[in-house]
């Protein structure tokens, strides 16, 4: 990938010869004439043009305010997918935001990122079509990883999530925090650093804050402390209801409407728990045990069935129904051939499309009422990654940087396009903003766009 600013151009001659730059920002060309005399000019209207066609493109996309997007299903809109994938991408900007495995997120033209400069934990606002930090804060988190997780950075693992003009971040400790989005003021702040043990949570608090009418909801503990889900008052941070359980297992919780009821669906370190969004009382549990707590897979919710998956239990799907009174769990299908480990699947076409941590890593699609398998790939395609699905595509980026756009497709793997997008380990979701996309590496936060 070349550096945008890096374009050639004729050399300079004292007579009035004319120079052309090319500037190739998605399929849009602009070519700027100019004279000698008139070179900064015109090159500032050049630079600003190209800056004004991002602005343009990032404001018809819509906000990727939270964990896996706008429903926290991976689904993105048809406004943040491109219509086709070019041959290349070049890079627009890298900004260094620190060690994590936080996802971007994006709200009103500026990316919101949560990283890590051992001890110290860096809350980031960039200017999305700059790349610019338009405000950045630190706060002290000491932070000792489990020796079982000694190949693991530090965290931060949660997404951060934006609800109106505030940006909430849950740290590896267990430090929830609100921050004003425009200038970055800490508003508020939760330590729950007491109830996090990494004997068995070897690397920390990893569960995603979400938003449910109004509020902010968070889930921390550890299997030593028990576990808790808070909703929050994001104004103030007082608590409106609190559930207590199993301690969490790295998954994030989500939001989902059964027959009229809101729940929110969790995993434990050993359980599948429904809970109710208003009260917090608890709907329905049922178990769900990893001897090593690594219940890791976001759960999907297809409509009519619940989708969960672990990488010694296989993907198991269950239907949520009421009677007398009681909500229960009960299993329709399981799968134990199909493994996820940490990457959370997407539904589409009847399917289940997600990557299986078995045979070195394995891209699958399953059928979601029976839970057959339609297709597989044969192995060694990473051992992780993360996957979103487009109104065409299912976007696959593994941990080795490896961005993988595939048609949906009910009866085979069928690949488009195929970019290296990054020098170091892409852990972390990346975000699609129409023709571009954002990428996050060991250090580092990427804007992509087509080129070369």
């Amino acid at each position: 990938m070349s550096n945008p600013r890096n374009r050639q151009v004729c050399p300079r001659k004292r007579d009035l010869e004319t120079r052309i730059e090319v500037i190739k920002p998605n399929k849009t060309l602009f070519a700027v004439f100019r004279l000698d005399k008139a070179h900064m000019i015109w090159r500032n209207i050049a630079i600003a043009a190209v800056l004004l066609l991002s602005f343009f493109q990032s404001a018809t996309a819509q906000d990727w305010n939270q964990w896996r997007g706008p429903n926290r299903d991976g689904l993105v809109p048809a406004t943040n997918a491109p219509s086709s994938w070019p041959e290349s991408l070049r890079k627009l900007w890298r900004v260094e935001i620190g060690e994590g495995y936080a996802s971007p997120i994006v709200s009103r033209g500026r990316v919101f990122v949560h990283g890590r400069r051992d001890p110290d934990e860096v809350v980031s606002a960039i200017d999305l079509a700059k790349g610019k930090i338009i405000w950045q804060q630190t706060y002290r988190a000491p932070f000792q990883k489990n020796q079982y997780a000694v190949s693991m950075a530090k965290g931060p693992n949660a997404t951060p999530l934006v609800l109106g003009d505030r940006l909430f971040t849950l740290g590896v400790t267990g430090v929830l925090s609100a921050w004003d989005t425009s200038k970055g003021v800490q508003l508020w702040t939760k330590d729950f650093s007491k109830t996090v043990d990494t004997s068995k949570l070897f690397c920390g608090t990893a569960a995603s804050p979400l938003t449910s009418g109004g509020l902010v909801v968070v889930q921390v503990g550890s299997d030593v402390h028990g576990g808790q889900m808070l909703a929050l008052d994001p104004a103030t941070g007082s608590q409106k209801w609190e559930w207590r359980g199993a301690g969490p297992g790295y998954a994030s919780p989500v939001v989902i409407d059964v027959a009229g009821k809101v729940q929110i669906v969790t995993m434990t370190d050993s359980s599948i728990v429904g809970i109710d969004a208003k009260t917090g009382s608890e709907l329905w549990s049922t178990p769900f045990p990893d001897e090593w707590h690594e219940n890791i897979v976001t759960p999907l919710w297809t409509g009519s069935h619940l989708v969960v998956s672990g990488t010694r239990q296989g993907t198991h799907a269950y239907t949520l129904q009421q009677a007398n009174a009681k909500w229960q769990a009960t299993e329709v299908w399981k799968n134990p051939d199909v493994a996820m480990y940490m990457s959370s699947p997407v539904y589409g076409d009847g399917l289940i499309y997600g990557h299986s941590s078995k045979r070195k890593g394995q891209f699958v699609a399953l059928d979601a009422k029976t839970g057959v398998l339609r297709w597989s790939t044969e192995g060694r395609d990473g051992d992780h990654a993360s996957v979103l699905l487009t109104p065409s595509h299912v976007i696959y980026l593994t941990n080795g940087a490896d961005l993988i756009i595939a048609r949906r497709a009910t009866k085979t793997f069928e690949v488009e396009r195929r970019y290296d997008v990054a020098d170091a380990a892409t852990w972390a979701m990346p975000v699609l903003l129409g023709g571009d996309i954002l990428v996050r590496d060991a250090t580092g936060l990427i804007r992509l766009t087509p080129g070369t």
